[in-house]
Protein backbone atom coordinates (compact mmCIF):
# COMPACT_ATOMS: atom_id res chain seq x y z
CA UNK A 1 0.00 0.00 0.00
CA UNK A 2 1.31 3.47 -1.13
CA UNK A 3 2.33 5.63 1.48
CA UNK A 4 -0.28 8.65 2.15
CA UNK A 5 1.16 12.04 0.84
CA UNK A 6 -0.31 13.64 3.46
CA UNK A 7 1.78 11.56 6.04
CA UNK A 8 4.72 13.62 4.82
CA UNK A 9 3.53 16.90 6.09
CA UNK A 10 5.17 17.64 9.52
CA UNK A 11 1.95 18.01 11.08
CA UNK A 12 3.44 18.32 15.28
CA UNK A 13 5.58 21.17 14.30
CA UNK A 14 2.00 22.84 13.03
CA UNK A 15 1.72 23.37 16.70
CA UNK A 16 4.64 25.51 18.06
CA UNK A 17 2.95 28.29 16.09
CA UNK A 18 0.85 30.11 18.26
CA UNK A 19 -0.41 32.25 15.19
CA UNK A 20 0.53 35.72 16.95
CA UNK A 21 1.54 37.37 13.84
CA UNK A 22 4.78 38.29 14.70
CA UNK A 23 5.82 37.20 11.35
CA UNK A 24 4.07 39.23 9.09
CA UNK A 25 6.20 41.86 8.80
CA UNK A 26 9.12 39.93 7.63
CA UNK A 27 7.32 38.02 5.39
CA UNK A 28 7.69 39.77 1.48
CA UNK A 29 5.06 37.79 -0.18
CA UNK A 30 2.97 38.95 2.39
CA UNK A 31 3.85 42.53 1.77
CA UNK A 32 3.46 42.73 -1.87
CA UNK A 33 0.09 40.10 -2.01
CA UNK A 34 -1.37 40.92 1.29
CA UNK A 35 -3.36 38.23 2.06
CA UNK A 36 -3.57 35.58 4.86
CA UNK A 37 -2.71 32.57 2.74
CA UNK A 38 0.80 34.47 1.39
CA UNK A 39 2.25 34.70 5.06
CA UNK A 40 3.99 32.10 7.03
CA UNK A 41 1.05 32.18 9.46
CA UNK A 42 -1.73 31.55 7.10
CA UNK A 43 0.89 28.44 5.12
CA UNK A 44 0.84 26.63 8.66
CA UNK A 45 -2.44 27.31 9.22
CA UNK A 46 -2.81 25.48 5.64
CA UNK A 47 -0.63 22.68 6.47
CA UNK A 48 -2.61 21.75 9.14
CA UNK A 49 -5.57 21.77 7.89
CA UNK A 50 -4.33 19.51 4.84
CA UNK A 51 -2.97 16.94 7.44
CA UNK A 52 -5.73 16.95 9.43
CA UNK A 53 -7.64 16.46 6.07
CA UNK A 54 -9.81 19.73 6.19
CA UNK A 55 -8.57 20.68 2.93
CA UNK A 56 -6.85 19.24 0.04
CA UNK A 57 -3.37 18.83 -1.35
CA UNK A 58 -3.95 20.60 -4.45
CA UNK A 59 -5.41 23.84 -1.95
CA UNK A 60 -2.06 24.06 -0.57
CA UNK A 61 -0.41 23.96 -4.13
CA UNK A 62 -0.59 27.66 -4.55
CA UNK A 63 0.86 29.69 -1.01
CA UNK A 64 3.39 26.99 -1.14
CA UNK A 65 4.63 27.55 -4.82
CA UNK A 66 4.80 31.27 -3.68
CA UNK A 67 6.73 31.02 -0.69
CA UNK A 68 10.30 32.62 -1.21
CA UNK A 69 11.55 29.45 1.42
CA UNK A 70 13.66 33.10 2.66
CA UNK A 71 12.95 32.03 6.08
CA UNK A 72 13.26 35.70 7.66
CA UNK A 73 9.92 34.54 9.56
CA UNK A 74 11.84 32.24 11.70
CA UNK A 75 13.99 35.20 12.74
CA UNK A 76 11.38 37.06 13.42
CA UNK A 77 9.59 34.19 15.54
CA UNK A 78 9.19 34.53 19.21
CA UNK A 79 8.28 30.71 19.83
CA UNK A 80 10.99 29.23 17.13
CA UNK A 81 9.18 27.57 15.08
CA UNK A 82 11.03 25.62 12.54
CA UNK A 83 9.10 26.97 9.60
CA UNK A 84 11.85 25.38 6.93
CA UNK A 85 11.10 22.19 8.04
CA UNK A 86 6.95 22.54 7.59
CA UNK A 87 7.65 24.22 4.33
CA UNK A 88 10.01 21.50 2.73
CA UNK A 89 7.34 18.59 3.94
CA UNK A 90 5.09 20.51 1.98
CA UNK A 91 6.93 20.35 -0.40
CA UNK A 92 7.71 16.92 -0.24
CA UNK A 93 4.12 15.79 0.21
CA UNK A 94 2.97 17.60 -3.00
CA UNK A 95 5.81 16.30 -4.78
CA UNK A 96 4.41 13.18 -4.53
CA UNK A 97 1.06 14.13 -4.78
CA UNK A 98 1.26 15.64 -8.33
CA UNK A 99 3.71 12.42 -9.07
CA UNK A 100 1.11 10.27 -10.33
CA UNK A 101 -0.17 13.23 -12.43
CA UNK A 102 2.64 14.13 -14.33
CA UNK A 103 2.92 13.72 -18.06
CA UNK A 104 5.96 11.66 -19.60
CA UNK A 105 7.16 15.46 -20.95
CA UNK A 106 7.10 16.81 -17.50
CA UNK A 107 8.98 13.73 -16.04
CA UNK A 108 11.39 13.79 -18.38
CA UNK A 109 12.03 17.37 -18.39
CA UNK A 110 12.22 17.02 -14.34
CA UNK A 111 14.61 14.45 -14.60
CA UNK A 112 16.43 16.32 -17.30
CA UNK A 113 17.42 18.84 -14.86
CA UNK A 114 17.32 17.05 -11.76
CA UNK A 115 19.61 14.27 -12.23
CA UNK A 116 21.59 14.90 -15.69
CA UNK A 117 21.98 18.66 -15.37
CA UNK A 118 22.72 20.03 -11.92
CA UNK A 119 24.68 16.89 -10.33
CA UNK A 120 27.16 16.95 -13.27
CA UNK A 121 30.31 18.82 -13.56
CA UNK A 122 30.97 18.10 -16.98
CA UNK A 123 27.27 18.83 -18.19
CA UNK A 124 27.14 22.26 -15.90
CA UNK A 125 31.21 22.95 -17.60
CA UNK A 126 29.63 22.39 -21.27
CA UNK A 127 26.56 24.78 -20.85
CA UNK A 128 29.02 27.67 -19.42
CA UNK A 129 31.38 26.81 -22.73
CA UNK A 130 28.33 27.23 -24.89
CA UNK A 131 27.67 30.34 -23.06
CA UNK A 132 31.22 31.11 -23.68
CA UNK A 133 30.72 30.62 -27.58
CA UNK A 134 27.34 32.35 -27.33
CA UNK A 135 28.81 35.36 -26.19
CA UNK A 136 32.02 35.64 -27.79
CA UNK A 137 31.09 34.64 -31.57
CA UNK A 138 28.59 37.36 -32.31
CA UNK A 139 25.63 35.19 -31.98
CA UNK A 140 24.52 37.26 -28.88
CA UNK A 141 25.30 40.53 -30.81
CA UNK A 142 22.70 38.84 -34.07
CA UNK A 143 20.15 38.19 -31.18
CA UNK A 144 20.68 41.50 -29.84
CA UNK A 145 19.93 43.17 -33.79
CA UNK A 146 17.47 41.53 -34.76
CA UNK A 147 14.92 41.97 -32.00
CA UNK A 148 15.06 38.18 -31.32
CA UNK A 149 15.84 38.77 -27.59
CA UNK A 150 12.00 40.71 -27.33
CA UNK A 151 10.42 37.85 -28.53
CA UNK A 152 11.03 35.45 -25.70
CA UNK A 153 9.78 35.34 -22.30
CA UNK A 154 10.29 38.73 -20.29
CA UNK A 155 11.29 36.43 -17.68
CA UNK A 156 14.58 34.90 -20.01
CA UNK A 157 15.07 38.40 -22.07
CA UNK A 158 15.46 39.54 -18.45
CA UNK A 159 18.32 37.71 -17.26
CA UNK A 160 19.73 37.48 -20.82
CA UNK A 161 20.56 40.50 -20.13
CA UNK A 162 22.25 40.01 -16.68
CA UNK A 163 24.37 36.90 -17.27
CA UNK A 164 28.13 37.66 -16.34
CA UNK A 165 30.66 37.32 -19.20
CA UNK A 166 31.67 33.12 -19.44
CA UNK A 167 35.26 31.79 -18.92
CA UNK A 168 36.39 30.51 -22.28
CA UNK A 169 36.68 26.43 -22.19
CA UNK A 170 40.26 26.17 -22.54
CA UNK A 171 41.10 28.45 -19.38
CA UNK A 172 38.56 26.99 -17.25
CA UNK A 173 40.01 23.88 -18.15
CA UNK A 174 43.48 25.04 -16.74
CA UNK A 175 41.97 26.11 -13.55
CA UNK A 176 44.53 24.93 -10.51
CA UNK A 177 42.65 22.24 -7.89
CA UNK A 178 44.84 22.93 -5.06
CA UNK A 179 46.61 25.99 -4.38
CA UNK A 180 49.65 26.78 -1.23
CA UNK A 181 50.91 30.49 0.14
CA UNK A 182 54.28 31.54 0.12
CA UNK A 183 54.14 30.93 4.00
CA UNK A 184 53.00 28.38 6.12
CA UNK A 185 49.80 27.66 5.65
CA UNK A 186 47.33 28.78 8.59
CA UNK A 187 44.59 26.61 7.83
CA UNK A 188 43.80 23.92 5.20
CA UNK A 189 40.43 24.78 3.47
CA UNK A 190 38.05 22.55 1.06
CA UNK A 191 36.47 25.11 -0.90
CA UNK A 192 32.76 23.79 -2.35
CA UNK A 193 32.06 25.30 -5.71
CA UNK A 194 28.65 24.07 -6.79
CA UNK A 195 26.98 23.80 -9.89
CA UNK A 196 25.32 27.18 -11.17
CA UNK A 197 28.32 29.09 -8.97
CA UNK A 198 30.60 27.09 -10.65
CA UNK A 199 29.17 26.84 -14.44
CA UNK A 200 28.16 30.72 -14.51
CA UNK A 201 30.41 32.77 -11.92
CA UNK A 202 33.67 30.60 -11.81
CA UNK A 203 35.45 33.54 -11.68
CA UNK A 204 34.37 34.46 -8.28
CA UNK A 205 35.11 31.00 -7.24
CA UNK A 206 38.91 31.43 -8.60
CA UNK A 207 38.86 34.85 -6.51
CA UNK A 208 37.46 33.21 -3.37
CA UNK A 209 40.67 30.65 -3.59
CA UNK A 210 43.25 33.43 -4.71
CA UNK A 211 42.09 35.54 -1.59
CA UNK A 212 42.19 32.53 0.94
CA UNK A 213 45.71 31.56 -0.04
CA UNK A 214 46.27 35.52 0.49
CA UNK A 215 45.70 34.87 3.84
CA UNK A 216 47.61 32.30 4.55
CA UNK A 217 45.48 29.27 3.44
CA UNK A 218 46.03 25.97 1.25
CA UNK A 219 43.04 25.44 -0.65
CA UNK A 220 41.96 22.63 -2.40
CA UNK A 221 38.57 22.31 -4.79
CA UNK A 222 38.61 18.60 -4.10
CA UNK A 223 37.47 16.36 -6.99
CA UNK A 224 34.51 14.36 -7.41
CA UNK A 225 32.10 17.09 -5.39
CA UNK A 226 28.60 18.04 -6.86
CA UNK A 227 26.01 20.20 -6.53
CA UNK A 228 24.70 20.95 -3.18
CA UNK A 229 21.52 19.37 -3.53
CA UNK A 230 18.99 22.65 -2.31
CA UNK A 231 17.18 22.75 -6.02
CA UNK A 232 16.64 19.18 -5.31
CA UNK A 233 15.10 19.61 -1.59
CA UNK A 234 13.08 22.51 -2.35
CA UNK A 235 11.35 20.70 -5.22
CA UNK A 236 9.94 17.92 -3.12
CA UNK A 237 13.14 15.82 -3.95
CA UNK A 238 14.77 14.67 -0.77
CA UNK A 239 16.08 11.31 -1.47
CA UNK A 240 17.44 13.03 -4.60
CA UNK A 241 19.08 15.83 -2.19
CA UNK A 242 20.41 12.99 0.20
CA UNK A 243 22.25 11.31 -2.17
CA UNK A 244 24.03 14.36 -3.25
CA UNK A 245 24.94 15.09 0.41
CA UNK A 246 26.42 11.57 0.72
CA UNK A 247 28.88 12.15 -2.30
CA UNK A 248 29.62 15.70 -1.15
CA UNK A 249 30.41 14.44 2.30
CA UNK A 250 32.87 11.56 1.03
CA UNK A 251 35.12 13.52 -0.87
CA UNK A 252 35.76 16.09 2.07
CA UNK A 253 36.40 13.20 3.94
CA UNK A 254 39.13 12.27 1.95
CA UNK A 255 41.27 14.61 3.58
CA UNK A 256 41.58 16.67 6.79
CA UNK A 257 40.19 20.15 6.24
CA UNK A 258 40.16 22.97 8.88
CA UNK A 259 37.21 24.42 7.17
CA UNK A 260 35.13 23.87 4.25
CA UNK A 261 34.21 26.84 2.60
CA UNK A 262 31.85 28.22 -0.07
CA UNK A 263 30.73 31.36 -2.30
CA UNK A 264 26.87 30.78 -2.72
CA UNK A 265 24.94 31.49 0.57
CA UNK A 266 22.01 29.55 -0.65
CA UNK A 267 24.51 26.32 -1.11
CA UNK A 268 26.03 26.91 2.38
CA UNK A 269 22.60 27.02 4.00
CA UNK A 270 21.74 23.50 2.68
CA UNK A 271 25.79 22.42 3.40
CA UNK A 272 24.83 23.35 7.31
CA UNK A 273 21.69 21.45 7.55
CA UNK A 274 23.24 18.34 6.03
CA UNK A 275 22.44 16.43 9.46
CA UNK A 276 18.42 17.42 9.05
CA UNK A 277 18.59 15.27 6.12
CA UNK A 278 19.83 11.89 7.64
CA UNK A 279 17.24 11.84 10.91
CA UNK A 280 16.65 8.04 10.38
CA UNK A 281 20.01 7.09 9.84
CA UNK A 282 22.25 7.72 12.62
CA UNK A 283 25.55 6.59 11.27
CA UNK A 284 25.60 9.45 8.12
CA UNK A 285 24.05 11.79 10.84
CA UNK A 286 27.46 12.11 12.42
CA UNK A 287 29.32 12.28 9.33
CA UNK A 288 26.48 14.78 7.92
CA UNK A 289 27.09 16.72 11.37
CA UNK A 290 31.04 16.73 11.20
CA UNK A 291 31.06 17.89 7.87
CA UNK A 292 28.63 20.97 8.66
CA UNK A 293 30.65 21.26 11.91
CA UNK A 294 33.74 22.30 9.60
CA UNK A 295 31.05 24.65 6.73
CA UNK A 296 31.66 28.27 6.73
CA UNK A 297 30.63 30.97 4.51
CA UNK A 298 33.80 32.61 2.43
CA UNK A 299 33.36 36.07 4.58
CA UNK A 300 33.15 34.23 7.98
CA UNK A 301 37.06 32.87 7.32
CA UNK A 302 38.34 35.88 5.18
CA UNK A 303 37.29 38.28 8.07
CA UNK A 304 39.98 36.14 10.28
CA UNK A 305 42.30 36.43 8.04
CA UNK A 306 45.11 39.54 7.83
CA UNK A 307 43.90 40.51 4.25
CA UNK A 308 46.28 42.99 2.87
CA UNK A 309 43.38 46.07 1.82
CA UNK A 310 46.18 48.16 -0.36
CA UNK A 311 43.93 49.84 -2.84
CA UNK A 312 41.68 52.62 -2.16
CA UNK A 313 38.27 52.18 -3.59
CA UNK A 314 36.24 55.58 -3.09
CA UNK A 315 32.40 53.98 -3.76
CA UNK A 316 29.67 54.80 -2.32
CA UNK A 317 28.34 50.87 -0.96
CA UNK A 318 25.36 48.93 0.49
CA UNK A 319 25.05 45.01 1.48
CA UNK A 320 22.30 43.15 0.24
CA UNK A 321 22.45 39.77 2.35
CA UNK A 322 22.08 36.87 1.34
CA UNK A 323 18.47 35.36 2.97
CA UNK A 324 19.64 31.83 3.64
CA UNK A 325 22.98 32.82 4.81
CA UNK A 326 21.17 35.76 6.85
CA UNK A 327 18.84 33.31 8.68
CA UNK A 328 19.83 29.83 8.89
CA UNK A 329 23.93 30.21 8.63
CA UNK A 330 23.23 32.96 10.78
CA UNK A 331 26.35 35.29 9.26
CA UNK A 332 25.69 39.04 9.97
CA UNK A 333 28.18 40.59 10.84
CA UNK A 334 31.38 39.59 8.95
CA UNK A 335 30.24 40.35 4.83
CA UNK A 336 30.55 44.33 6.55
CA UNK A 337 32.88 44.42 8.46
CA UNK A 338 34.96 43.16 5.46
CA UNK A 339 33.19 46.01 3.21
CA UNK A 340 34.17 48.64 6.07
CA UNK A 341 37.56 47.74 6.08
CA UNK A 342 38.04 48.89 2.49
CA UNK A 343 39.62 51.91 2.72
CA UNK A 344 37.62 54.77 0.90
CA UNK A 345 34.39 53.16 0.90
CA UNK A 346 31.26 54.53 2.13
CA UNK A 347 29.12 52.22 3.46
CA UNK A 348 25.64 53.02 3.29
CA UNK A 349 22.97 50.38 4.98
CA UNK A 350 19.68 49.67 3.95
CA UNK A 351 16.50 50.52 5.56
CA UNK A 352 15.39 47.27 5.39
CA UNK A 353 18.03 44.98 4.14
CA UNK A 354 16.83 41.69 5.45
CA UNK A 355 13.53 42.19 3.21
CA UNK A 356 14.34 39.26 0.25
CA UNK A 357 15.29 40.50 -2.98
CA UNK A 358 13.00 37.58 -4.60
CA UNK A 359 15.83 35.17 -6.43
CA UNK A 360 15.18 32.40 -3.73
CA UNK A 361 16.97 29.87 -6.18
CA UNK A 362 14.81 29.51 -9.38
CA UNK A 363 11.67 30.96 -7.89
CA UNK A 364 12.69 34.39 -10.20
CA UNK A 365 12.37 32.31 -13.25
CA UNK A 366 9.18 29.91 -12.18
CA UNK A 367 7.53 32.49 -10.71
CA UNK A 368 8.79 35.69 -12.70
CA UNK A 369 6.22 38.18 -11.94
CA UNK A 370 5.64 38.01 -8.11
CA UNK A 371 9.60 38.10 -8.00
CA UNK A 372 9.64 41.52 -10.06
CA UNK A 373 7.08 42.72 -7.40
CA UNK A 374 9.07 41.91 -4.57
CA UNK A 375 12.73 43.14 -6.74
CA UNK A 376 10.65 46.31 -7.08
CA UNK A 377 10.44 46.73 -2.91
CA UNK A 378 13.99 46.34 -2.79
CA UNK A 379 14.95 48.27 -5.29
CA UNK A 380 13.14 51.31 -3.82
CA UNK A 381 15.30 50.92 -0.44
CA UNK A 382 18.61 50.36 -2.33
CA UNK A 383 17.83 53.73 -4.53
CA UNK A 384 16.84 55.64 -1.03
CA UNK A 385 20.26 55.06 -0.32
CA UNK A 386 22.06 56.07 -3.88
CA UNK A 387 24.93 53.55 -3.46
CA UNK A 388 27.45 52.98 -6.52
CA UNK A 389 27.77 49.73 -5.61
CA UNK A 390 25.42 46.56 -4.54
CA UNK A 391 27.35 44.20 -3.21
CA UNK A 392 26.46 40.16 -2.02
CA UNK A 393 27.41 36.98 -1.34
CA UNK A 394 24.88 34.30 -3.49
CA UNK A 395 24.42 34.15 -6.86
CA UNK A 396 21.12 34.09 -7.22
CA UNK A 397 20.99 37.73 -5.13
CA UNK A 398 23.71 38.76 -7.71
CA UNK A 399 21.29 38.06 -10.78
CA UNK A 400 18.67 39.76 -8.94
CA UNK A 401 19.96 42.86 -8.21
CA UNK A 402 21.71 43.26 -11.84
CA UNK A 403 17.76 42.89 -13.06
CA UNK A 404 17.02 45.50 -10.69
CA UNK A 405 19.67 47.74 -11.75
CA UNK A 406 18.77 46.56 -15.56
CA UNK A 407 14.37 47.52 -14.94
CA UNK A 408 15.29 50.43 -13.22
CA UNK A 409 17.72 51.66 -15.81
CA UNK A 410 20.81 52.72 -13.34
CA UNK A 411 22.93 50.84 -15.39
CA UNK A 412 25.20 54.40 -15.89
CA UNK A 413 25.92 54.79 -11.99
CA UNK A 414 25.04 51.34 -10.13
CA UNK A 415 26.73 48.18 -10.15
CA UNK A 416 26.14 44.36 -8.64
CA UNK A 417 28.98 42.58 -7.81
CA UNK A 418 30.08 39.68 -5.07
CA UNK A 419 31.80 40.76 -2.21
CA UNK A 420 34.54 38.26 -3.18
CA UNK A 421 35.10 40.77 -6.47
CA UNK A 422 35.28 43.54 -4.29
CA UNK A 423 37.68 42.22 -1.75
CA UNK A 424 39.75 40.92 -4.70
CA UNK A 425 40.04 44.30 -6.30
CA UNK A 426 40.75 45.97 -2.45
CA UNK A 427 43.77 43.46 -2.45
CA UNK A 428 45.06 44.71 -5.61
CA UNK A 429 44.38 40.94 -7.01
CA UNK A 430 42.05 41.88 -10.24
CA UNK A 431 40.18 45.12 -11.50
CA UNK A 432 36.89 44.78 -12.35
Amino acid sequence: MNPNPKDKLAYDETFTCIQCGTCLPACPTYKTMGTETQSPRGRINLVKMAAEGKISLDELKDPIDLCLGCRACETACPTNVPYGVILESAKLALHEHNRPSQSRMEVFKENLFYNHVFPRKKVMSTGAGLLWFYQKSGVRRLVEKTGLLNSLPESLATFERTLPAATAPVRRRRRPKRLEPQQAPRYKVGFFTGCIMDALFDRINDLGMRLLVLGGCTVVAADGQTCCGALHLHGGRDDQARELARKNIEVFEQEAFDYVVNTAGGCGALLHEYPALFADDPEWQIRAQSFADHTIDISVLLARLDLPFNKEIRKRATYQPSCHMTNVQKVRDEPRQLIRRIKGIDFRELHDPNFCCGSAGIYNVVQFDESMKILDVKMADVKSRDPELIVTTNPGCLLQMKAGIEREGLQDRMQALHLVELLAEACGLEKR
